[in-house]
């Protein structure tokens, strides 16, 4: 059964995870007609369904913003709701710090629904990919399964924001393979535990926390030596980012395990939590995030690929469209600890449109952990903060190449893109 709803959108994005969210609206600000198709019955991804609850880096360690743009409307809208706890800074597992803003999973889905509303996005939920059909260089066709049926689609362009990259995958796009030895970052699986006393929990020292890390990993009861945690806005529970699931996602029977093994080690986690850790006696496990969190897949193979060597330089690059500077941090499939490498006091690197770019493709761009990188440097880039800005830009972009490209991405007039970020409140020097 064929449907008739949005068949012709000038943008197709296709993942409503924050990446994708931020570049339909994005689209959508420039005038183009946006359609965002998303599995879930909710937009957010990783930030709401996989229940991260805090977004890092915001700035250098001396303080420089690098990440704003849409990315801060989003925290003042949280704000507005009273559902982001104050910018502030954290200790790591590894004891470097990090800034932060911790915020509520559940309102964040809100705030999606109002950003993508007010700009005019058709968000198409309770949706998955069914096929692509691409002709030469160009994604002709996109067919969806909803629950009225099969939706055929025929974007100008098609962001894929999926994380997995399932609509370039299916388009027969070229992929990156890991580097010889590595391997791909494991997942996990968030939970939320509490009530917590945290005058008590702060009261540890770092090397406390790192001592009842290492004691909780040792004992078989934490998956990864860490006690990384985001508290909730509203109550005295926290979202505990510990366990470790060494899997590929786009094996669907390896995913549905680590879905299972996930809840069990949160399960064992917890009851470390209670036993050992001063503050957690009186708290208990109160959710599972709703999907574990994925941090690695597919990476496209675009016609730039960032390197972590770029990243540590950096090289200026002509077509930057953003910043960051969160550090390297690296999660082995295996063991309890983080390959980390730390940026300098004010150090920041750039994200060159041509990541964004698919070879062989004219009408496709790429947004969140799969774009052009390699394995080490997309450990640096996977991050939500950066992640929306990144998706802010290949939005602005994918508009323009409407506007006056024809839908090819790589007719884009890149300082007019570049000004247009900036008069969105982006930073990219």
């Amino acid at each position: 059964m064929q449907h008739a709803m949005t068949p012709t959108p000038d943008v197709l994005v296709c993942g409503g995870g924050l990446a994708g969210t931020m570049a339909a609206i994005a689209a959508a600000r420039q005038g183009a007609k946006t359609l965002l198709v998303e599995r879930y019955g909710f937009l957010g991804g990783n930030a709401t369904g996989g229940a991260v609850a805090q977004f890092n880096c915001w700035q250098t360690a001396a303080g420089r913003r690098v990440i704003a743009g849409l990315a801060q409307e989003v925290v003042d809208r949280l704000e507005t709701y009273g559902a982001a706890r104050p910018h502030d800074v954290f200790v790591m597992s590894t004891g470097h710090p990090m800034d932060r803003v911790e915020y509520a999973t559940e309102v964040l889905k809100l705030v999606l629904d109002d950003m993508v509303t007010d700009a005019g996005v058709t968000a198409l939920l309770h949706t998955q990919l069914l096929d692509v059909n691409a002709r030469n260089d160009r994604i002709e066709t996109v067919r969806l399964l909803t629950k009225g049926g099969i939706v055929t689609v025929e974007p100008r362009v098609v962001i894929d924001t999926s994380g997995d990259m399932d609509v370039l995958h299916k388009a027969g796009a070229r992929f990156l393979a890991l580097d010889e030895g590595d391997s791909l970052q494991p997942a996990t699986m968030m939970f939320r535990f509490g009530p917590i006393d945290f005058a008590r929990l702060d009261a540890l020292s770092p090397d406390e926390v790192q001592a009842l890390a290492r004691e909780g990993f040792e004992a078989g009861e934490l998956a990864r030596a860490a006690l990384h945690l985001a508290r909730d806005p509203f109550s005295q529970d926290a979202w505990f980012n510990i366990s470790r699931l060494g899997i590929d996602a786009t094996d669907t029977y390896a995913l549905s395990r680590a879905e299972i093994e996930g809840r069990r080690q949160a399960w064992r986690a917890a009851q470390f939590l209670q036993r050992a850790v001063p503050g957690c006696e009186g708290g208990r496990l109160q959710a599972f995030a709703t999907q574990v969190g994925i941090r690695e897949t597919r990476r496209i193979h675009g016609d730039h690929v960032l390197t972590a060597e770029e990243l540590v330089q950096p090289p200026p690059f002509d077509d930057t469209i953003a910043l960051g500077a969160y550090p390297i941090d690296i999660h082995p499939a295996v063991g309890g600890e983080l390959i980390y490498t730390p940026m300098g006091d004010d150090h920041a690197y750039q994200i060159p449109y041509r990541s964004l770019i698919p070879q062989g493709l004219a009408n496709a761009l790429v947004a969140g952990r799969g774009i052009s990188a390699t394995h080490a440097a997309l450990a640096a880039i996977r991050v939500m903060t950066i992640s929306m800005a990144v998706g802010q830009a290949a939005g602005t972009a994918a508009a323009q190449a409407c506007a006056s490209g024809g839908g090819d991405v790589r007719r884009v007039d890149v300082p007019a893109l570049q000004r247009q970020l900036q008069a969105q409140g982006a930073l990219l020097a």
